[in-house]
């Protein structure tokens, strides 16, 4: 005999079977219902009363269980834990004999290395 194959994804129940769990919820639910309908007109006293309201309110849960759709599970995918970046370092000064671009500033210009923030609108 084969043994059952292990699952290992995090793949979410089909769509049929929850259709189906869902609908199978529903109708016990309305079963019991009309058992409580029955039951309002055979009985009398508070019995009949608690009956009725049991009528009353299943229709009410029935469908906010049957709407409540599939369960969101989430599962960690990932085995590897990402390592920290490194911490970040000023930048090292330039060799003063270092060539420079044409018309690029010297670092002790007023302004050099200022960064602007800008936003676009």
């Amino acid at each position: 005999m084969s043994e059952p194959v292990p699952s290992i994804t995090s793949a979410p129940e089909p769509l049929a079977v929850d259709q189906a769990r869902r609908t199978r919820s529903y109708l016990i639910q309305m079963s019991i219902r009309v058992v409580c309908i029955i039951g309002a007109v055979l009985v009398d006293g508070w019995v009949r009363w608690a009956l009725v309201a049991a009528a009353v309110v299943l229709p009410y849960s029935a469908v906010l269980i049957a709407n409540s759709g599939r369960d969101q599970v989430t599962h960690g995918t990932s085995p590897v834990t990402p390592a920290a970046a490194p911490a970040l370092t000023e930048l090292p000064d330039a060799a003063p004999d270092a060539p420079r671009a044409p018309g690029a500033p010297t670092p002790d210009a007023p302004g050099a290395g200022r960064v602007i923030d800008h936003v676009d609108d």
